[in-house]
This record gives C-alpha cells, structure tokens and sequence, in this order.
C-alpha cells in the first residue's frame, strides 16, 4: 500500500507538472481547472446552490452593474489567475455558453475593467445578484 501512494504521489506529480505550461495560456482550461469543479464542463452548474454560467450571464453583462458583478463574485475575484487570464476566461465563458443571450453592441471584458472590479471585495454575492435580477434565483 505504501509504495502505491508513493506511486500516486509521483504520477499525480507530473499531471499537475504537465498541466503547468496550460495556466493562464487557455481560458477553457483556466475554466475547467478553476470554475468547472462547481459550476460543471458544462457551466450549467448546481441551481440555486451553484448558478448555472450558461444562458443568463448574456442578459447579466448588458448593464454595468453586471459586468461588474461577473468579475467580483467570489470565485472568479479570488481565482489564482491575472487579471489578463480572468477577462480571457470570462469572455471565453460569456461566448461559449452565453452567446444567444449577450446584447448586440457586446464589448469583450478588459483586464482593467476586470481588476477594477476583482479589487472589491463582494461579501454577499447572492444579495447582490437577487437585487440586481430580482428572482434569478439560480439563474
């Protein structure tokens, strides 16, 4: 039993040594390595608990407060990736799963908008969420 933990050990070592380079290099493996361990592969997450990312953050991102929102929730402010990295994942996320949704005049989220807003913390996530899109419980 002892030399196959070591074994794991190892192997799980030169996963997480391979996976290394693909950090910040790719918003959909930023979003499967940071984001889809809650909200799924599929971004349809786990509602209410876990709000689905696909479909509503289209309509969320048309107004200020929304594209604010986005970047200051919890787990996308405090993820381990630059504000560069964070604005490819959300951009990638808001096209990929959200696209029938986005207004027509869409403009991609910068990285200084994005740290404006990750520098803030946001306490009560789901308070705001409830204020701004009165019962998108969920989404």
């Amino acid at each position: 039993p002892a030399r196959m933990l070591r074994r794991g050990a190892r192997l799980l070592a030169v996963a997480l040594l391979l996976q290394a380079p693909l950090a910040g290099a790719d918003p959909r493996s930023d979003y499967l390595m940071h984001c889809a361990g809650c909200h799924l592969a599929d971004a349809r997450g786990l509602p209410p608990e876990v709000p689905s990312l696909a479909g509503p953050l289209g309509r969320i991102v048309s107004s200020p407060a929304g594209r604010d929102y986005i970047a200051r929730v919890p787990g996308a402010a405090q993820a381990p990736l630059s504000n560069e990295a964070l604005a490819a994942v959300l951009n990638w996320l808001l096209l990929e799963f959200n696209r029938a949704t986005l207004p027509a005049d869409f403009q991609a989220l910068r990285p200084a908008e994005v740290a404006r807003s990750r520098s803030r913390v946001l306490a009560d996530p789901v308070r705001l969420r409830n204020e701004l899109w009165p019962g998108a419980d969920g989404y």
